[in-house]
């Protein structure tokens, strides 16, 4: 197993830049995505359903970086709740320069045992929310005639894992809809790329996900370890930045596996 490399030194990649993210409560790639986000120089606002983890995970970056990041709750299934994030992100901002489409919803059943109500509701939380929240914020980047938006896809959305057809299913269609909208929002300077990452440890998973499955994954990673979640988040800084500006409609695979 390969060690963790240090954690980066920020470079200002987004310095005078707005960005939002989306599920960036408790310790997930959402949480690390604002986090590095406010390190590169941006001024962030964090959503997410949990209104208390919300507040306390804003706390965490203000003691890190020094400048809270503003705040708001939403249910990324609700229209009027992504409606009203964007309009609070346009007050408390000014504008929107970076949206970071992170939220999602996983979970381990087999296809003969999962129930209508399984397969929605990953669906819903996975797929349709990326699909609000860009028909909410994109035309919002579109009248500026600049902006990127980056969606949290996954390497299932092209491999193949058991009991993971609902989640694989949701994340190939976040794939396709980066691919499709990017065509659309190019003519208005914005762009729209995607991360998928292989495996990627915090807490949560760890919850979710036993001790087996998780030495399983990890042992397939070239590096024999799986992402820290900072590593994702860097990715996505990487596509939020001036420095992928000719990237637009790329779905980067953020993995260390073989081939």
């Amino acid at each position: 197993m390969s060690l963790i490399p240090t954690y980066p030194e920020p470079r200002d990649l987004l310095k005078g830049k707005t960005v939002v993210v989306t599920a960036a409560a408790g310790t997930g790639i959402g949480f690390s995505a604002a986090k590095r986000a406010a390190e590169e120089g941006a001024s962030v606002l964090m959503s997410d359903f949990h209104e208390r983890r919300l507040s306390e995970a804003a706390d965490r970056i203000a003691e890190a970086v020094g400048k809270r990041p503003e705040t708001c709750v939403c249910d990324v299934t609700q229209q009027e709740h992504i409606d009203n994030l964007r309009d609070t992100a346009i007050e408390k901002l000014g504008h929107i320069d970076v949206l970071i489409n992170n939220a999602g919803l996983g979970g381990e059943v087999d296809v003969v045992d999962m129930t209508d109500e399984q397969w929605e509701r990953v669906l819903d939380v996975t797929l349709n929310s990326v699909f609000r929240m860009t028909r909410s914020f994109l035309p919002h980047m579109q009248d500026r005639k600049t902006g990127a938006i980056i969606n949290n896809a996954s390497v299932l959305g092209w491999r193949a894992q058991k009991g993971q057809a609902h989640y694989a299913a949701a994340k190939a269609g976040v794939m396709a809809f980066t691919r499709c909208s990017a065509i659309e929002a190019a003519e208005f300077g914005v762009r729209i790329n995607a991360v998928a990452p292989s495996i990627a440890m915090h807490a949560f998973l760890a919850k979710v996900t036993t001790d087996e499955l998780l030495a399983e994954l990890s042992a397939k990673e070239a590096f024999g370890r799986p992402a820290e979640v900072w590593e994702i988040a860097n990715v996505m800084m990487f596509l939020a930045c001036d420095l992928s500006s000719y990237m637009t409609g790329e779905i980067i695979s953020v993995s260390s596996q073989r081939a």
